[in-house]
């Protein structure tokens, strides 16, 4: 009899420990999830298991937790502000180069918070720990913003990596609502794709060879 509750308690912590880890284990997993949003199911899906993944996410977490990231002062969110308005409204004339420079001033954005900048790669996983929800804007941006440097992409996808660049540069900017004013002092929601992609139709509604025509049609 003694044999028998022996094996059955060690049986029951056995069954504890398990249910234990887990417990433990779905936690974890949630917690990756909510932090890394859509990043966690594209992890899954580019390694081999979701244990590799979920340590590589984990790695990418302690990285992070050593970067110095700071936010910006409200002076500078102004400034990139201001700029980022100038870069949207160059874009009638020369749209590819618009949006060169639009990818620069979120490379510079980065860097003023903390973030390394050496690489594309290694740019999003950095960034992929606080702006998750945003990245895939950002790899649809450098994407596009790669074919123009080929001349192979078209003014409507030009305009397209605009907005995609928007929606991360407002998120880097960060606090209130200097990432929302621009020039006319004009307040828009945070975090709004639709918004942002109005606001850059309307800058960018008429294209270089819609401005000459019109011109021509002044003309007469």
């Amino acid at each position: 009899m003694t044999i028998t509750w022996v094996a059955v308690v060690v049986a029951a912590v056995v069954a504890i420990v398990a249910v234990g880890y887990f417990a433990t284990r779905q936690q974890r997993r949630r917690r990756l999830q909510e932090r890394f949003g859509p990043e966690y199911e594209r992890a899954v899906q580019e390694r081999e298991s979701r244990r590799e993944a979920e340590q590589d996410l984990r790695e990418r977490e302690q990285r992070h937790a050593r970067l110095d990231i700071k936010d910006l002062a409200p002076e500078t969110r102004s400034m990139y502000a201001k700029k980022w308005t100038e870069v949207q409204e160059r874009f009638v004339d020369a749209p590819g180069f618009a949006v060169t420079e639009a990818d620069h001033l979120v490379t510079s954005v980065m860097s003023d918070r903390g973030y390394p900048t050496e690489g594309f790669e290694q740019q999003v996983a950095d960034l992929s720990v606080a702006h998750g929800a945003t990245l895939d804007h950002y790899r649809a941006a450098h994407e596009i913003s790669s074919r123009a440097a080929r001349q192979e992409a078209s003014t409507e996808e030009l305009r397209q990596a605009m907005v995609h660049y928007r929606a991360l540069f407002e998120e880097l900017l960060g606090a209130e609502p200097a990432a929302r004013v621009d020039g006319t002092g004009e307040r828009r929601a945070a975090g709004r794709p639709d918004v942002a992609a109005e606001r850059a139709r309307e800058h960018t509604a008429v294209t270089p060879e819609g401005r000459g025509a019109e011109r021509d049609g002044q003309r007469g």
